[in-house]
């Protein structure tokens, strides 16, 4: 999974990732214009996605998962891989309602743990 994970570092057009304290995962903002390329990267990635539309067939992680971040607006996604094991990764496609940016946040679902986090923060080199 981390290697996936290590995957979509190479592939993201928009380099440099921070921490979200607030939801425990990396994250990183783009202008609207990479869009396309910022989706292809992720689909490379994180095979499914689900938007407000699609939640009722969503597996039950995501479906909590998208309640502890507030819900899923019409113009944002989440982007996941089916998954059995302990962790889970996921990304939030959240749009700041300003149709110039937009963010992502990348996370780990299931029973993560505090050196699961700590993991995610060098790798992505999110560290502050």
């Amino acid at each position: 999974m981390f290697l996936q994970l290590a995957k979509l570092r190479e592939v993201w057009p928009k380099k440099g990732w921070s921490w979200d304290y607030r939801f425990n995962c990396v994250a990183s903002s783009f202008h609207a214009d990479l869009t396309e390329e910022c989706e292809e990267a992720l689909l490379s990635v994180f095979p499914e996605t689900f938007d407000h539309r699609s939640m009722d067939r969503a597996p039950e992680y995501i479906t909590e998962m998208a309640d502890s971040v507030g819900g899923v607006r019409p113009d944002q996604k989440i982007f996941t891989l089916r998954s059995n094991a302990r962790l889970i990764p996921y990304a939030l496609w959240w749009p700041w309602g300003d149709e110039i940016t937009i963010s992502l946040r990348v996370g780990l679902a299931g029973y993560v743990g505090e050196a699961d986090n700590q993991r995610m923060q060098i790798d992505f080199q999110a560290i502050s």
